[in-house]
């Protein structure tokens, strides 16, 4: 038999599309969560990034995404009875290492031509697409945070690619943005000669207290973690007996207080380009929390340094690979640099590992150097180590990171033989872990 459906149902049924659809099942209670992974690490030896002397024969625990446990391995064998092993009994453990001082966005400016042809041929699209290359190189160098000091004229991309890695899209450190970077205008490449033409700017032009100002709260509303201006620019040594690293001053000290200011009242920390003398201490004046490469560094701003715990980040390996090609002043510039952190390692300045990689290309030097150079300079292995752990750790106010202990987060490497005895070491990482996933292993 043939079923009509009269005029008036087939419009309700029309209207009421649900009218159509099966009635919907029992809600159904969702079951608890499963409980994180537990992972038990056997270390042969720990560097915690904390003590002194290392640890052997040691097991760290972990859960989910960060460490539960941390001791003798016996002991620590029992909290995890059925976690699953790694077996790191014939390497070294330390906390993943932080370089305070990257430019994802750049690959090498050793030369002027070099950093205009970035900004003039490449698109930010596609810089963009380097920059995930970058964040992943450096993760699998060890590196699992990093604090990247401005996107050389690619605007806010930094903290794209920080929510790719954040969002599990890309491998990647955890990442610190500052965005753009400030100089006051025409103090900061691309400069030409020709004034018809509008060219990209590799910071964000500031001028006058007021636009210091509103840069930093757009920059801090784009997702800026940190601020960074130029202090300086033109470097040179004062004639004989002049020995001082000199340099011009970009802005006034009105101009850069504000932006410390601001800044500050925003709740971020400000860095500080200052490579000569004038611009370090202007940049004191206005009360920046680090001072980045300071080659011009004196021994009365070493002094004002320890007085106020400015975070001092020397970016050597970057300094002796542009020496050459810059010529001038930059050869003479890193003997300057070696002789003043030895004198500011005894005054118990605080220094930080920083390499400006991207200033030399990510593809062609491993960002571990810089520790290498650290001991060359006068640092320990072990104060070395710490310099890109726990005190990098201390310059980002990230409690949770550069130490291996119950309650941070598991960022873990691990090398083949002793840092201690051979800290080119660090440079031949074999076991990469951030958040407790693993990223390089043997």
């Amino acid at each position: 038999m043939r079923r009509v459906l009269t005029r008036a149902a087939t419009v309700a049924i029309c209207c009421n599309p649900a009218a159509l659809a099966p009635a919907p099942a029992p809600a159904q209670t969702p079951g608890p969560s499963p409980a994180p992974a537990l992972v038990l690490i056997k270390a042969g030896r720990l560097i915690d990034g904390r003590a002194d002397a290392p640890q052997s024969n040691v097991g760290i625990l972990v859960e989910g995404e960060r460490i539960k446990a941390v001791g003798p391995l016996a002991q620590v064998q029992g909290q995890g009875r059925n976690a699953r092993v790694v077996d790191l009994s014939a390497m070294t453990i330390l906390p993943g290492f932080i370089d305070t001082h990257t430019h994802l966005l750049l690959q090498g400016d050793p030369t002027a031509q070099s950093y205009n042809e970035q900004l003039l041929y490449q698109s930010t699209p596609y810089r963009a697409i380097l920059a995930a290359r970058n964040a992943r190189i450096a993760l699998e160098h060890g590196f699992t945070a990093i604090r990247d000091l401005e996107t050389e004229g690619a605007m806010y991309a930094d903290v794209d690619v920080k929510r790719a890695v954040n969002r599990g899209e890309i491998p990647g450190p955890r990442i610190f943005a500052s965005t753009r970077a400030m100089a006051p205008t025409g103090m900061y490449p691309i400069v030409s000669d020709n004034w018809e033409l509008e060219l990209p700017h590799g910071v964000q032009p500031v001028d006058g207290v007021d636009n210091a100002r509103r840069a930093v709260r757009e920059q801090v509303a784009h997702g800026a973690d940190w601020i960074k201006y130029y202090s300086d620019r033109r470097y040179y040594f004062g004639p004989a007996p002049d020995s001082v690293l000199h340099s011009w001053v970009n802005f006034t000290d009105e101009e850069a207080k504000a932006i410390v200011d601001e800044a500050h009242r925003l709740g971020r920390r400000v860095a500080a380009h200052a490579i000569g003398s004038d611009g370090i201490a202007a940049a004191l004046r206005a009360g920046v929390n680090t001072i980045e490469h300071g080659d011009g560094m004196t021994d009365s701003l070493i002094d004002v340094l320890a007085a106020k715990g400015v975070y001092w980040v020397p970016t050597v390996t970057v300094s002796r690979y542009v020496a050459g090609p810059r010529g001038g002043p930059w050869g003479p510039m890193v003997e300057h640099q070696r002789q003043a952190m030895a004198r500011a390692l005894k005054k118990g300045v605080k220094i930080v590992l920083g390499t400006d990689v991207g200033g030399f290309p990510w593809t062609e030097l491993n960002q571990a150097k810089e520790f290498e150079y650290y001991v060359q300079y006068g640092m320990s292995p072990m104060q070395a180590i710490k310099s890109g752990t726990s005190l990098a750790a201390e310059l980002l106010s990230q409690p949770d990171i550069g130490a291996v202990a119950p309650g941070m987060y598991a960022d873990l490497v691990a090398v083949s033989a002793d840092p201690l005895k051979d800290i080119t070491e660090l440079q031949r990482v074999r076991f990469v872990m951030k958040g407790g996933v693993v990223y390089l292993s043997p």
